[in-house]
């Protein structure tokens, strides 16, 4: 698919799959069909639509683990699989969600903790990444401590 009728398939498909709100009820199943709940749901910032991307990533921290602070350059929603997920975007509290609970990440935000909450279990989750251009999905956030006082 190609021009504006391709990125209207593309965007109809990432709003369905984001919002895991598309289903297809399964032959014979009983009452017609799956229970279905909207996880999240989140305007989007403008992007130009040319060339939408959609990238799914299963991110596993083992126990205790975390990532360093980083930032994403495309808005991100993440889905907990499994565990329990500690994050704080900069501006904004520390959150904690469990399995089963979805957030929203702003383009270009600090994201200053991204840890499992949990030092005996693992924790997972999906990403997924609506961008509207060919770029890496992270970049490393300079030590902001170590900026200020002079330290490599």
């Amino acid at each position: 698919m190609t021009g504006a009728r391709g990125r209207t398939g593309l965007a109809g498909a990432l709003a369905c799959a984001t919002a895991l709100a598309c289903h297809t009820a399964a032959p014979g199943a009983p009452g017609g069909g799956a229970q279905v709940r909207t996880a999240i749901s989140h305007d989007l910032p403008a992007m130009d639509g040319g060339r939408l991307k959609a990238t799914v990533v299963e991110v596993t921290y083992g126990p205790g683990a975390s990532s360093p602070p980083h930032s994403h350059p495309c808005p991100v929603i993440g889905y907990v699989v499994d565990g329990t997920l500690r994050t704080q975007v900069k501006g904004e509290p520390e959150a904690v969600y469990k399995a089963g609970e979805s957030f929203y990440e702003a383009p270009n935000g600090v994201h200053q903790v991204s840890a499992n909450a949990s030092d005996r279990k693992p924790a997972r989750l999906l990403a997924y990444f609506i961008c509207d251009r060919d770029t890496p999905l992270s970049a490393a956030v300079p030590d902001t401590a170590s900026a200020r006082d002079g330290r490599p």
